[in-house]
């Protein structure tokens, strides 16, 4: 049984010797909405994202990568009149991706996000009003998404869709659900190992 254990060790040992775990930022534009449970959508709120990111190895083309980035989400909105405002929701997010990319540099992610509210306000008519007590201070998504990064190069492109999957609203009301696309660019910072 030490002998399989020291086997496994120096296995695992090895590999990460010769893995290359990747850290590096990245930032974006968030295209944002906000849909209800009864089945209410509504307008688009382009906001942005600015982050980091760590990425290991777990086997031949597949990867690990949590990640960490600010996320300006939210919502516009019409009311009956015409008129015209905006919810402004920030979060600090948490995704834990699977990555499987090709030696070409495309490669598709997917994975569970973890958010936590840092404020929020709506805008209408020229008035601002704090409403985070109004939220939920935690959001879950899924994650689903696909890029390419250049080879040889520390530059890639990222597009995502997050899409909510847990209820926002405090205020006894119907189900809001955070529906986010993402568009950025990634920048490896360092890497350790060799490919």
């Amino acid at each position: 049984m030490k002998k399989l254990a020291l086997i496994v060790i120096a296995g695992i040992s090895f590999a990460t010797a010769h893995a290359q775990f990747e850290f590096g930022a990245k930032a974006g534009v968030n295209l944002a909405n906000l849909s209800d449970a009864q089945g209410y959508t509504a307008r688009t709120l382009a906001n942005f994202n600015l982050g980091v990111f760590f990425q290991m190895p777990l086997a031949r083309g597949l990867k690990l990568q949590p990640e960490l980035y600010f996320s300006g989400q939210g919502d516009k909105f019409l009311d009956g009149a015409g008129g015209t405002g905006n919810d402004h929701i920030n979060y600090f997010n948490v995704p834990i991706l699977l990555k499987f990319a090709h030696h070409s540099g495309f490669y598709v992610e997917t994975g569970p996000q973890f958010g936590f509210l840092v404020g929020a306000n709506t805008t209408y008519q020229g008035v601002t009003t704090d409403i985070k007590n109004q939220l939920n201070s935690t959001d879950f998504a899924w994650a689903f998404g696909f890029g390419f990064k250049i080879p040889e190069s520390p530059v890639g492109i990222d597009f995502r869709y997050n899409a909510g999957l847990s209820n926002i609203a405090n205020d006894g009301g119907p189900s809001v659900h955070n529906n986010v696309f993402q568009f950025g660019l990634t920048y490896v910072l360092f890497s350790t190992g060799r490919k």
